[in-house]
């Protein structure tokens, strides 16, 4: 199995309770679904460091606090990845697709776990903890 690759992974939750979701574009590994924002970990970055450059490049918001939520490994079979999940609670800036990925705000309780990777099965659970 090859190694797995480091995501720092943002749960960004707005003033309303709601999250930040990224569509995964076609052409990218599980492509056409649903995902919370992040990006790969640099050799020379710490987690947190990635999360803040990662979102920043992404979508334009500058994290200003976060805390670690969940880590999760997870085999796709043909791509191991291990997740860094952060909850991001407080932020400056509005959304904006960097990437052209579709951006949209999502209630907790219509989160659907058919409309995400495997891996962040874990994650839905982890923000439903985190709110109650």
């Amino acid at each position: 199995m090859a190694k797995a690759v480091h995501v720092a992974v943002a749960v960004i939750v707005n003033s309303e309770k709601d999250i930040l979701l990224a569509l995964r574009q076609a052409h990218q590994h599980q492509g056409g679904l649903w995902e919370f924002p992040g990006g790969k970990i640099e050799e020379s970055e710490s987690v947190y460091d990635a999360l803040v450059r990662e979102i920043d490049e992404e979508i334009g918001l500058t994290i200003t606090s976060a805390h670690a939520l969940i880590k999760i490994s997870h085999d796709y079979g043909d791509k191991s990845v291990l997740l860094d999940v952060w909850w991001v609670d407080r932020f400056c800036g509005e959304p904006q697709s960097r990437e052209r990925q579709q951006l949209r705000w999502c209630t907790v309780a219509a989160l659907r776990e058919d409309d995400f990777p495997a891996a962040n099965v874990e994650i839905i659970n982890a923000i439903k903890s985190e709110l109650k």
